[in-house]
This record gives structure tokens, sequence and C-alpha cells, in this order.
């Protein structure tokens, strides 16, 4: 197993709640510089203060036409390129899940690109909700996000009535381009589980409980 410090470094500290509060935000990007992880995964809204508040020490991830993808393609380049601006690291989007349905591979494609030109450059994390796709379409969702040349390809929001799991894992790390990393996110549920994502391929995991899990040892060894 790895060590918690390897752990944390693959981990998108996450908060995507509706209910986040600014305060709630500086917490999680204080626990982030904290504890080293890869970035926190906040809402656009906040990535102006966030990024003014933790400088170059953490890297500002924030989602794009989130959480259902069904935004027009304009309007997620425009929510990309207004985050870059205002200091997001790296975006995660949300495909258009219906067109993919519909077989409009060429649609999905180019909105990818579309948004990837928007990034400037910044990492770009593409998010495919595989609990709503059958295998055969996360297959084909695999080949677009390759073919779109995004960084990354994520499994889920979190908000779509289920997560990762290490069987889509799995299938994605033998379906898209090695230079294409796999994100798991949604329903990590601690140490062990993210461990157990890392060794099936994912490089970045989208969580709030592996640091949560880190404090409650720390407490633990505190009281001991």
């Amino acid at each position: 197993m790895r060590t918690i410090k390897e752990i944390l470094a693959h981990c998108d500290h996450t908060l995507l709640a509706v209910s986040a509060t600014w305060e709630e935000i500086k917490a999680v990007c204080d626990e982030g510089m904290l504890y080293e992880t890869a970035s926190v995964c906040i809402p656009p809204c906040y990535v102006k203060q966030a990024k003014e508040y933790v400088g170059e020490k953490l890297c500002i991830c924030t989602v794009i036409g989130f959480p259902n993808g069904y935004q027009t393609t304009a309007v997620k380049c425009f929510e990309t390129a207004q985050a870059v601006r205002e200091g997001a690291d790296e975006i995660d989007m949300v495909i258009n899940v219906g067109a993919l349905k519909q077989g409009e591979d060429a649609f999905v494609e180019q909105e990818i690109r579309a948004v990837k030109e928007a990034c400037g450059g910044k990492l770009l994390k593409v998010i495919i909700e595989t609990c709503l796709l059958t295998e055969e379409e996360k297959i084909r969702a695999c080949a677009i996000v390759s073919r779109a040349g995004a960084d990354y390809i994520k499994t889920s929001t979190g908000f779509a009535g289920g997560g990762a799991t290490l069987e889509d894992v799995k299938l994605m790390r033998a379906h898209t381009a090695v230079s294409v990393k796999v994100k798991a996110a949604g329903g990590i549920s601690g140490i062990e589980d993210a461990d157990a994502f890392l060794d099936v391929g994912a490089d970045r995991l989208g969580t709030s409980r592996v640091v949560k899990a880190v404090k409650a040892l720390e407490q633990n060894e505190k009281i001991k």
C-alpha cells in the first residue's frame, strides 16, 4: 500500500455542495495546503477568491457545465475562459451525455476540443458520467476523449446517482489513449479505497473523504 502522503498527492480535495460557503471553501483550501493534495476542486464562483488566498501554494480546480453537462458549447467555453482568467489551474468539464447517447460523437468531440482551447494550456479533465452510460457508450467516450486531446477522462460528478467503480476505471484505462490519464470521483470511501483505485489505473481521485480519514487517524493518535 502507498503511504498516506503518496495517496494525498493524487487527491483533488473536493467541495462542490450547493450550500458551500466561502468559509467552508477556505477550510478546504487550508486542508489542501496542509496535506499537499494535488488540488482543491471547488465551484467556479469561488475560484478568484481561492486563488488570491492560496497563491502558488495549491492548484485550484473548478467544474464547467456542472453537474448536468447540457449547457451549450459557447456557455461552457465562456465559463472555462472566465475560470482560467480568475486563476483556475485545472478544469473539469461535463460532456453532453444526451449527445453521446444519441451517437453524436463528432459533436461531443468538437465540444471537448473547444473547451480545451478555452483552457489556454491549463489541464482539462472530461467527466463522462459513467453511471448513466452503457459499456459500449463508455468505450466510445474513451475514444472521443482520446481524440479530442484532453488530459484526463473522469468517471463522475457524484451528482447523478452513482460514482466511481473499480470496474469502470479498469475499462477506461484499457480503452483510453496512454496520453490520457484517468480520474475517479464520487463515492471514494477512504484511504484503502483510494489506494485500490490507484492500483487499477486512476491517477487522480476526486474526494473529500480521504482528507477526513487522515484527520481522523491523526486525532486517534493524539488520543492514544
